[in-house]
């Protein structure tokens, strides 16, 4: 760990804000096998991680290690180089603090020591060498601090270029922490020369199988929830979400990967070329040549304990390395908890006009609530609403016209915890569709979507259009709606505030955006005063 100043200096750092009170600035670095990370975050006391700027280079240190035994010369050099380069970012934040760790490939390189010292003499940073168990703490930690662990039983699951590790917890507890020489470039050398065919995939298959099973019992962790952190999931994540249409905009934090779906890729990958590969959407070409070896391995913990689906991390080391050094312990997160918060504070960042966003989301949950069953919705969708309505018109911290277009870029690239990424695009949709033009097919954003999807999205915002209209003049004049349902017709009747002094705007603006609720249900709906 290197100290860079006792605190923040403005003078020195007169384009970035300092940060608050109850916030430390913090570089962390991971330094693996396959890349070298870097992350400049303020974090606070509540274990909150706010990111200012990120770096990453990928001299694959890994590459050879287990046949020479060293780090090579020229993967060491462009190490340093990068390593010179995170330095110089690190002062320019302003970070009060560096905290740098080495997995896999330094741990067992002979020359490892040397080129720690190398670090410390080239760019000034003191690097700790993480055993196996430590590296799976850090990532243990980074999970709970953004999943939700408190119940049952879950594992959480790392992937670097040298090594697998494994932590394992009940009911938030941590139980137990594993690591395994079964990383993605280690494999990939081993299983994968001259030949990439069906025999040597089953060869690296068997090896991981025979590894996992003298270590993790099925009977004790069968079923347990599974969480992947690391680039072989993160590129899983983004190559099913093309696959499926979705938009290169939203993250991949929380996406849910079932096992058949990764097996499907896993088969696709396997059978191409390296150049074909390096051509797959979603898939980053600088991990096409070991991507095989790390989707192999995943595959078999998935079939050591018999989970159907995992749920992919973005946070991995570098963030738990951050709490770690901000000597924060996370709580236990709920994901309802860190969904809402977040939401909140993208609206607060973009001064929505809390008064309007919480009538119409109240009035349209009530809309929901009336005819979910009439338009096959689920509860998941309620929450979608609710979400879309708090941040359906952040879009005017950019510009008035065609703010819903704004709202739906700045939903779709924000951070938003406990949500999925096929959630934030629907949560987008919605809220973009609340004004203007209804859902269309010429539409490339929404209909890139598969069916299912653009059918939710639509009949959301058949919902959510009336309920803002019922709030035409942002004045709160509605106090409350009745609705009725029938086969024939569907009757809005809305009830005034006492202090309103009429409702004919909040009528007319809803009446004006029913065409959309009408065509989904196939009955004339009637907006009137109660």
């Amino acid at each position: 760990m290197t100290e860079e100043s006792d605190q923040f200096d403005p003078a020195l750092h007169p384009r970035r804000p300092p940060p608050r009170d109850d916030e430390v600035r913090i570089a962390a670095i991971s330094i693996g096998s396959n890349s070298i990370r870097q992350i400049v975050a303020d974090v606070s006391r509540d274990g909150s991680i706010r990111v200012l700027d990120e770096m990453k280079a990928a001299p694959r240190l890994g590459e050879g290690v287990d046949e020479t035994g060293r780090l090579s010369e020229s993967a060491v050099r462009n190490a340093l180089a990068a390593l010179l380069r995170m330095s110089v970012l690190t002062r320019q934040l302003g970070a009060v603090r560096t905290e740098a760790v080495a997995t896999s490939a330094v741990r067992d390189a002979e020359n490892g020591p040397e080129f720690i010292a190398a670090v410390r003499d080239t760019a000034g940073i003191t690097v700790r060498i993480l055993d196996g168990d430590e590296e799976a703490m850090l990532a243990y930690r980074s999970a709970l601090a953004h999943f939700d662990l408190a119940t049952g039983r879950a594992v959480v699951m790392d992937i670097g270029g040298g090594s697998l590790e494994l932590a394992l917890s009940a009911d938030g507890l941590l139980d137990g922490l594993l690591s395994f020489p079964l990383g993605a470039i280690r494999m990939t050398e081993r299983f994968f020369g001259k030949n990439r065919g069906h025999k040597e995939l089953q060869a690296l298959r068997k090896f991981a199988r025979k590894e996992l099973r003298a270590s993790v019992s099925r009977r004790d962790w069968h079923g347990a929830r599974l969480f992947g952190s690391g680039g072989t999931f993160t590129n899983l994540a983004r190559i099913i979400l093309a696959r499926q249409g979705m938009p290169r905009g939203p993250g991949v934090h929380g996406a849910l990967v079932t096992r058949a779906e990764l097996e499907l890729v896993l088969d696709l990958l396997q059978g191409m070329s390296a150049s074909e590969r390096q051509a797959v959407p979603g898939l980053s070409p600088a991990r096409a040549d070991i991507i095989v070896a790390g989707l192999a391995v995943a595959a078999e913990v998935l079939a050591r304990i018999e989970a159907r689906e995992m749920v992919v991390s973005a946070f991995g080391i570098r963030e738990g390395l951050l709490l770690e050094a901000a000597r924060v312990t996370p709580a236990v997160a709920d994901a309802g908890e860190a969904r809402i918060r977040s939401v909140l504070q993208l609206a607060e960042r973009c001064h929505y006009e809390a008064p309007h966003a919480q009538q119409v989301q109240r009035i349209a949950l009530k809309i929901f609530d009336a005819l979910s069953e009439r338009l096959e919705l689920e509860p998941d969708d309620r929450r979608v609403l609710a979400d879309a309505a708090l941040l359906h018109d952040i879009g005017y911290h950019i510009n008035f016209e065609a703010h819903h277009k704004h709202s739906y870029h700045l939903i779709l690239h924000a951070e938003l915890l406990g949500m999925t990424p096929t959630e934030r695009v629907m949560v987008a949709n919605v809220a973009r569709y609340h004004r203007g033009s209804v859902p269309r097919s010429s539409h490339r954003g929404y209909a890139a979507l598969d069916r299912q999807l653009r059918r939710r999205i639509k009949r959301l915002a058949a919902i959510f259009r009336v309920a803002d209209g019922l709030d035409r003049g942002h004045a709160g004049a509605v106090e409350d709606i009745a609705i009725e349902l029938t086969r024939s017709e569907l009757r809005i009747k809305a009830t005034p505030a006492a202090y309103a002094y009429d409702l004919r705007l909040e009528l007319w603006g809803a009446s004006r955006k029913a065409d959309l609720l009408e065509a989904t249900l196939g009955v004339p709906v009637h907006i009137e005063a109660a």
